[in-house]
């Protein structure tokens, strides 16, 4: 069988770029298809791999500021000739499952989530990405051009798979589509327990104004409890002034680092709506509980009162009440682990064989 895998762009490393990773160890010889590709930005995980890019890939600036070019991207992801192939698997949080196959060719797509800046969040998109003014007003109109682009699009795969139940409903409400539900992995190998646990709090993830760092640092400077954040962002230096002594920013961190502060970490503070999340399976393979907004993925993976605490509103005030409740609290190293293996890459990797061999019958 012929398969191929489909990505948006490959100009980061995070959580897809794991899942493609993992899913390239299955099909080793599957090429990539990506609207634009940065083998320094992903670390050199792709470099030995068969990568085929779209015109935008030679566009002054599109590796490092792609969000300026949406309404360029689907006129790459339909240009890609999928002709060769039996089975492609697009791994989509916008445009990839938008490629155009024939009608033997398998099409599956495994939804990150319907895109938020499309359905849930548009004037934030416009709003955060800095376009100057005039373009604001613009805007709008192409905004509703890529939102009927998305809903057709939506229909050409043949099958969903789903990285949460959460995005599962939301594929449901956006396009009225099934999608079976298959959590994203997670290297539960890279992390271990320590036998030393510090008196800091961890935060970790990209600086953006929908991961809800502000509420947190808000709850800790009233606290004074000490609190440490690992990553970078636009919002680093705003955030920075609102922050007591107690908060320190670590910046970019090594893997071999993050995996000793997960481990130390009184937990895991996680006030965001995450439509899987990576950061608290992490935090739970290294043995320590999570602090969690009760909201989207986090719902699925975190045990309450077992492998964590969820508070119910995102504020200062209702995060501030779950610390103290957690302080109380005593938690089971080796149950957080327990609860993380079952996420690990290998049974993704058995799980994603068993579907696709389903689908071959």
């Amino acid at each position: 069988m012929r398969i191929a895998f489909v990505h948006e762009y490959l100009n980061q490393f995070g959580g897809a770029e794991r899942m493609l990773q993992a899913l390239c160890d299955i099909f080793p010889d599957a090429p990539i298809y990506t609207l634009i590709y940065d083998e320094a930005a992903t670390n050199g995980i792709f470099k030995d791999r068969e990568i085929r890019t779209s015109f935008l890939q030679k566009m002054p600036f599109a590796k490092s500021h792609h969000y300026a070019f949406p309404l360029l991207m689907p006129l790459g992801i339909e240009q890609f000739n999928f002709d060769n192939f039996d089975l492609i698997i697009s791994i989509s949080a916008s445009f990839a499952k938008g490629i155009i196959t024939k009608p033997d060719t398998r099409h599956i797509c495994y939804c990150l989530t319907p895109p938020r800046f499309l359905w849930d969040s548009s004037q934030k998109f416009i709003e955060e990405f800095g376009y100057p003014k005039p373009i604001r007003k613009l805007l709008p109109p192409f905004m509703s051009y890529l939102r009927v682009w998305d809903s057709a699009a939506a229909q050409r795969p043949d099958k969903y798979w789903a990285i949460s139940n959460f995005v599962q409903s939301r594929i449901a409400k956006y396009y009225n589509l099934p999608a079976e539900v298959i959590y994203p992995p997670v290297d539960v190998s890279k992390f271990s327990p320590s036998n030393h646990v510090a008196d800091y709090f961890l935060m970790v993830g990209r600086l953006v104004s929908y991961k809800k760092f502000d509420i947190a640092i808000e709850a800790f400077n009233k606290l004074g409890l000490p609190l440490k954040i690992a990553g970078i962002g636009p919002e680093m230096n705003k955030l920075k002034k609102t922050a007591n002594a107690n908060i320190v920013f670590l910046g970019m961190v090594s893997d071999d680092e993050l995996a000793r502060l997960y481990s130390q970490a009184q937990a895991l503070v996680f006030p965001q709506e995450e439509d899987f999340g990576i950061v608290p399976l992490e935090a739970m393979a290294s043995g320590r509980p999570v602090i969690a907004y009760r909201g989207g993925g986090a719902t699925e993976t975190i045990l309450e009162n077992k492998t964590g605490i969820f508070f119910d509103v995102q504020n200062s005030d209702s995060l501030i009440e779950a610390i103290e409740k957690f302080r109380n609290f005593k938690f089971n190293f080796e149950f957080c682990r327990a609860q993380a293996e079952k996420f690990d890459t290998e049974i993704f990797k058995k799980k994603i064989l068993e579907k696709i061999n389903d689908n071959r019958n």
